[in-house]
This record gives structure tokens, C-alpha cells and sequence, in this order.
């Protein structure tokens, strides 16, 4: 048998890859790449993925192809196939209200015990209500409510296709215990199942079913069980860990979701990441340039909540939003610029403090490897060493690895990098950086929303 080949898409928010990988799971070429950073329009995302794809060779000319696709996205759907509406992306929290309402109505404790999600904007339950609320027509016409991927290969097969267990799951409208839609959010919803896709595993025509970018991060960087997460720093940020279980139990604080029959990913999500990064160098230009190495942990007096995006783990908060305390006429762009990369830090040891029992973290996403200096600030605020990702593309590589395994070949490992070790006399001060931090969380999200 000549050894498989198979064509990998990786469809984020903000841009999409494509590339071959061989029987090894080591990419055969550069990845094709188109960028698009704020986009909303389904079609736009759909004709970027057909260029990345042909760039990339097509799919004819090989064995399977799998992708990798951007989480907890609603698209309603017309009688014939077509959006009724824009992507609906977990950075929407036009819904913040609706959540607060499905709370008061339903038991939040019980929906994540069940889902493994909790109630809140980033989730197919809060984004339905909104949409009966907010647009009722829209919401009674739609024949079917997808998630993008779903979309996206019913256009580049020409046919309406289930969807996997790995994206039904992440919607939160999915119970773990039965792997179908959760009867009591629809009943709540008034939604009937059958206006949502099938869940499947199987692939069509060669082509296998997306799987959550999320989970692909871990299997593309070998981080396949309890004690190795993945921490990883794209658009948002996130860190992880996959492994099996026949009783999911989700745990206060953390989402869980199936990634495939056998195994589950946990752990926590933040709204900050690259885009944070993103923000602060175009807000500061120039100025807010410079080394970070040689500066002192905290010597700024600033404690930066880095909500901008919004409130996902640990809190879960509907309302949150970013806060700088502490600033004078002293202040400088640098000074905010590292006090924003310590901010993110911080909350990624809020979650790992939820997450006992991982032995090795490592980190992976290209907004993070580029920076040392932030690789440092992580490993000095976890307080533990961190092992860098010698993966360029961890969920590209993810959803290759998958159908790779499914058609009997055996990926080398995902290579590692270096270990970055904390500085044993930071450790304290950002220890106490980050009691302030929970301090200016408790005033944020404590403050009346409107």
C-alpha cells in the first residue's frame, strides 16, 4: 500500500491554512494561507477556504482530507442551504442578557454538569435565545442551524453533511451522556431536533469530519493525555488537556467536550490572547516597543484585567470587561504592554490552579512562540517550567494526525522545543501581582451591569 497522504484545512477566526502531510505527519509544503481578521461573512470565509485549497494542490490528488475549524459558531440556514445570518462567533456577546434570562430559568450547575459548557454568550443556547428574541423571523424561518464547518462542506461537496460529536459538542447544547442534543435546553429553546445537523463520525467521499480547533491544537502537539496540557495563545487563548474517558465529569469552572468516541478535551478558554497582543501594538505603535527581558516583573504599578474580550474561564462572567488600575503620568507604552502580557498570564494560573495533576505544560500558537519574553512571563507567573512546541501549526498538524491515524499510519511524535524554566526570584511578585489582579476582578464583575 503506498503510504497515505492527506490534505489538512485549518479554518480559525481570523485566517485560514491549508497543507499536505505524509504518513509522518510532517507537512509536505508551506501552508497556503489567507487572512481574514474580523470577518463575519460566511461566504467571504468559504471563498478564502476554496483558495487556500487549490493553492495547496486540492484534494484529488490525495487520500483524505480532514480539517480543523473555530468553535461554538452559529449560522442559520434557509430551506436551501443558505445563511439567513453572519456568523455568530463565540466573540459575540450580543447575548449577554438572553444568558442572564436562560440562567434564571434553568439550573447552570445542572446544564454544565450535563454539557459540559456552562450558560453564557460564547454558546449555541444564549445565541439561539438571542436570535428568537432579537430577530424572531430569522429564528422561526431558518430550516437549520449549523455550526460554520457544517456550512462550509455542505458548499464544498455540494451536499448537507452530519456534523462530528468534536463540534456538536463545543455549541453546549449537546449532553455528554447521551452524545445527542440536550432535551431540556431544546424544550427551553423551543427548538426541534430535527433543525439541527446529525452527528457522525464517518467520513464522505474521502472527506472526514472537522473537529474542533481546540482539540486539534492537542493532537497536533502530542499533548494527548491528563498530565501534558497545551497551552496555546492564538486569537484567543487556551489551555488544554485530551484524554479518554468512558464518564465525562465536568469540573466547576472548566468546559469539557467529546473530541471523538473515546477521549474528551477539558480545561479553559480566555477571550485575550493574540488579539490583545494584536490591540496593544497597534494602539502603542512604536513606542510601546521594546525588550522585556531585563525589566522587572511587575516594576510598572499597573494591574491590567485582561478582559477586553470579554469573561470566559475561569469566572464565566457575562458582563466582564478590561480594567488597567494604578496608572500615572509615569506610565509608558512598555509599561502597558508588559503589564497587558503579565494580565493574560495571570488568568492562564487561575485555570491551571483548576487543573491538578498536569506534569508538563507546553506552549504552543504563534502569537506566543514569537514573543520570549512572554514565554518567560508565563513560565514565571505558573510558577512551573514550560516546554516550547517545535509545531509550527499545531491544529493544522491536529487534523491530519487524525485521519492519518484513522488510515493505519503511525505520525512520529510532535516535536518539542526548549524548556523555559522560572526565574526563582519572580516567582513571589507575581505571586503578589496576581492577588491584585483578583482583587481588581472582584470590583469589575462586582459593579452593576446595565
Amino acid at each position: 500500500m503506498p503510504a497515505p497522504r492527506v490534505l489538512a484545512l485549518d479554518v480559525g477566526t481570523s485566517s485560514v491554512r491549508a497543507v499536505v502531510f505524509d504518513e509522518t505527519g510532517d507537512e509536505r509544503d508551506e501552508p497556503a494561507r489567507r487572512y481574514y481578521p474580523g470577518e463575519y461573512d460566511p461566504d467571504r470565509v468559504l471563498a478564502h477556504t476554496r483558495e487556500a485549497i487549490e493553492e495547496a494542490g486540492g484534494a484529488a490528488k490525495v487520500d483524505a482530507v480532514g480539517a480543523s475549524c473555530f468553535g461554538h459558531s452559529l449560522l442559520a440556514l434557509d430551506r436551501h442551504g443558505r445563511p439567513l445570518t453572519s456568523i455568530l462567533s463565540w466573540r459575540d456577546t450580543r447575548s449577554a442578557a438572553a444568558a442572564d434570562r436562560l440562567s434564571r430559568r434553568l439550573d447552570n450547575d445542572a446544564v454544565h454538569a450535563r454539557t459540559g459548557c456552562q450558560i453564557h454568550t460564547s454558546y449555541w443556547p444564549a445565541k439561539l435565545a438571542w436570535l428568537a428574541e432579537q430577530q424572531p423571523e430569522v429564528f422561526r424561518s431558518a430550516h437549520r442551524f449549523v455550526s460554520f464547518c457544517d456550512y462550509l462542506y455542505a458548499q464544498l461537496l455540494g451536499r448537507d453533511l452530519p456534523t462530528s460529536i468534536s463540534m456538536a459538542s463545543p455549541t453546549g447544547l449537546v449532553d455528554l451522556r447521551t452524545r445527542t442534543w440536550d432535551a431540556e435546553l431544546l424544550e427551553t429553546l423551543g427548538l426541534d431536533a430535527e433543525r439541527l445537523p446529525a452527528i457522525s463520525a464517518g467520513p464522505v467521499d474521502g472527506w472526514y469530519p472537522a473537529l474542533f480547533d481546540g482539540a486539534c491544537s492537542n493532537l497536533g502537539a502530542g499533548c494527548v493525555a491528563r498530565e501534558r496540557a497545551a497551552l496555546m495563545v492564538g486569537t484567543s487563548g487556551a489551555i488544554r488537556v485530551v484524554y479518554e474517558t468512558d464518564r465525562p465529569e465536568p469540573r466547576p469552572g472548566l468546559f469539557l467536550h467529546w473530541v471523538d468516541e473515546t477521549r474528551v478535551v477539558e480545561g479553559g478558554s480566555l477571550s485575550d490572547g493574540g488579539n490583545l497582543y494584536a490591540w496593544m501594538e497597534q494602539t502603542f505603535d512604536e513606542a510601546g516597543a521594546g525588550l522585556l527581558a531585563k525589566r522587572d516583573p511587575d516594576s510598572h504599578g499597573l494591574t491590567f484585567l485582561s478582559l477586553l474580550g470579554g469573561e470566559r474561564s475561569p469566572g464565566w462572567h457575562q458582563h466582564a470587561k478590561g480594567a488597567v488600575h494604578g496608572l500615572t503620568f509615569e506610565t509608558t507604552p512598555l509599561d502597558l504592554r508588559q503589564a497587558g502580557l503579565e494580565g493574560v498570564a495571570f488568568r492562564f494560573a487561575d485555570v491551571a490552579e483548576l487543573m491538578p495533576g498536569i506534569a508538563e505544560i507546553v506552549v504552543t500558537g504563534g502569537a506566543l512562540l514569537r514573543d520570549r519574553d512572554w514565554v518567560q512571563i508565563m513560565a514565571d507567573a505558573l510558577g512551573r517550567p514550560v516546554t516550547t512546541s517545535g509545531v509550527k501549526e499545531a491544529s493544522l498538524r491536529g487534523a491530519a494526525v487524525v485521519v492519518l491515524e484513522q488510515l493505519g499510519a503511525t505520525p512520529a511524535p510532535a516535536p518539542l522545543g526548549s524548556v523555559v524554566e522560572p526565574r526563582p526570584d519572580k516567582v513571589e511578585v507575581f505571586r503578589a501581582a496576581r492577588e491584585r489582579q483578583r482583587w481588581l476582578y472582584e470590583v469589575v464583575t462586582s459593579e452593576p451591569t446595565s
